[in-house]
């Protein structure tokens, strides 16, 4: 039989791995990050409804902020969850970790599932929600490494880009499957029974989800290398110590952070959440054909996560990586602009013949209503400051003084502002090429990461060391974009200036990249 060594040739290592093994690894590790992926995509993908369930109505812009605020909470507990398990990862073992892991992970997510409303139990339930998803996020923390590791440690030298590229699939695939379950349980149940009650339902098909991942991950051996390093005593006893305490580790720490990390979280999270977040928020897409036209982009998209990771195993990870924030930083903004003109092409036709402008003194305190209606609306505005003068908003010629909502909302309506996008003016096609290809930067940067990240550290803290500035990278500068993007939106008046962040960060991961980042693919795992 056709044998492939687990770990690189120079290794001193008599450890073999057959074919049929290493197909179990990678199916055991991606399936149950999956899962994983699954639970916490799940509010993400309703952090729009959610708004309504668990926060206070009256103030609908607020609400929106509030439940993405708490998703991206999610993510900023995350390092705390990197460090907690890349820890007991380097301590105890991989395998473990990861078992650990996706228990915490899949029980809190089904708990979202029985959660009492705010109409219910008022402030008790946005804590109860945000106390789940803390605890979802300090699992997620351990979750990526270990079974990015697993898989690495597992693979022959020159294909370790191609193996863990399957790991990378498990991000969009896990949306993917979570966006399927709310579409079916929407269209089975109805929009007024979901609302009600089958919201839930898709939350508590974690448990199910939960027993196949935990069954399979229970079947798994070891890393050869974590064995390896167990046999020679070569365990690290202070692995947080010797991953930030060392000047020089904590160098490679920072330029993975800032050089590889931070650009691929935004634009992972820019082609994908924000995109849609933005056909239904700004462009008013209709919530099924929104989310079919993501979902359909995460299809044709999702392989080329694998051929990018095989890619890299030729050329490298760096020039990839890097490639795909290039042209993100370059060709958001015109993809954007794209995505109005073929989405939305009465509101651009609006923009572009009727402005809006909002007159107000320096500190306004009625113009928060008028802000947030325009907003709810996907209008974009701009603000001009006159001392000494009431409020006022000028629609084209028209003119009103501090209107109310009906009379603003009749006023957007003449003008010829929707609405809501005409599903028939939708262009599909456009739509779904200019996604396809937001979609093909996320593969171009997150496909070889994971060999680029468990290649950079040494094995002894591999698991700390990587974890760490995975999910700071992914947990602040990715995990807080649709907050940040949605607030510069909301301050600005423009519709596009949600991009300006993404745009600024990988840009900033191209040029400290290009600079300090040093081709990993050939080094040795067990160094």
């Amino acid at each position: 039989m056709t044998m492939a060594t687990a770990i690189d040739t120079d290794a001193r290592t008599t450890h073999t791995t057959t074919p049929k093994e290493e197909r179990r690894v990678i199916l055991g590790s991606s399936l149950g990050t999956v899962f994983e992926w699954y639970d916490f995509y799940l509010y993400g993908s309703l952090a729009v409804f959610f708004g309504s369930l668990f926060f206070p109505k009256g103030n609908e812009t607020a609400a929106l902020l509030a439940s993405l605020a708490t998703f991206g909470a999610g993510f900023a507990i995350r390092p705390v969850g990197a460090i907690i398990f890349g820890r007991l990862g380097d301590l105890f073992g991989r395998k473990k970790t990861f078992l650990a892991t996706i228990v915490i992970m899949g029980l809190s997510t089904a708990l979202v599932g029985v959660l009492p409303t705010y109409e219910q139990v008022g402030i008790l339930a946005p804590i109860l929600l945000v106390l789940l998803r803390l605890i979802q996020g300090l699992a997620m923390g351990g979750e990526y490494g270990g079974a990015a590791i697993y898989v690495a440690e597992h693979a022959p030298a020159k294909k370790r880009g191609f193996r863990t590229s399957w790991i990378q699939t498990t991000g969009t695939i896990g949306f993917l499957l979570s966006l399927g379950v709310i579409l079916t349980c929407r269209s089975l149940l109805g929009e007024e029974e979901f609302r009600a009650w089958g919201w839930r339902i898709p939350f508590l098909l974690s448990l199910v989800l939960l027993m196949v991942s935990v069954y399979i991950r229970m079947t798994l051996s070891e890393s050869p290398v974590f064995l390896k390093m167990k046999a020679e005593h070569k365990l690290s006893a202070n692995p947080v110590k010797e991953s930030f305490g060392d000047s020089k580790n904590l160098r490679l720490v920072f330029i993975a952070l800032l050089g590889a990390i931070a650009g691929q979280a935004v634009v992972w999270y820019t082609g994908q959440f924000y995109a849609l977040f933005f056909l239904q928020s700004i462009l008013k897409i209709e919530f099924g054909l929104s989310t079919m036209l993501v979902a359909l982009a995460l299809v044709i998209g999702t392989p080329l996560f694998v051929f990018f990771g095989y890619l890299s195993d030729k050329v490298g990870r760096k020039p990839i990586i890097l490639a795909g924030c290039l042209l993100g930083a370059l060709t958001f903004m015109p993809i954007y602009k794209g995505l109005m003109h073929y989405g939305n092409p009465a509101l651009e036709a609006a923009i572009a013949t009727t402005p809006v402008i909002l007159t107000a003194p320096e500190n306004c305190n009625n113009c928060d209503a008028i802000r947030n209606e325009l907003s709810a609306r996907g209008v974009p505005y701009r603000t001009v400051i006159e001392a000494n003068n009431s409020v006022a908003i000028s629609i084209g010629a028209l003119n009103l003084t501090a209107p109310d909502k009906p009379t603003l909302t009749a006023a957007l309506a003449s003008a010829g502002y929707p609405g809501a996008a005409d599903p028939t003016q939708v262009n599909k096609p456009m739509m779904l090429l200019l996604l396809v290809l937001l979609m093909t930067y996320v593969t171009m940067v997150y496909g070889p990461m994971a060999a680029f990240l468990v290649e950079l550290f040494p094995a002894r803290i591999r698991y700390t060391s990587m974890s760490l500035p995975y999910h700071l990278g992914n947990g602040c500068f990715g995990g807080f974009l649709p907050l940040i993007s949605s607030w510069l939106v909301l301050w600005t008046g423009n519709v596009y200036a949600g991009l300006y962040y993404p745009i600024g960060v990988a840009a900033l991961t191209c040029i400290v990249g290009f600079i300090y980042i040093r081709e990993t693919k050939n080094l040795d795992l067990n160094r």
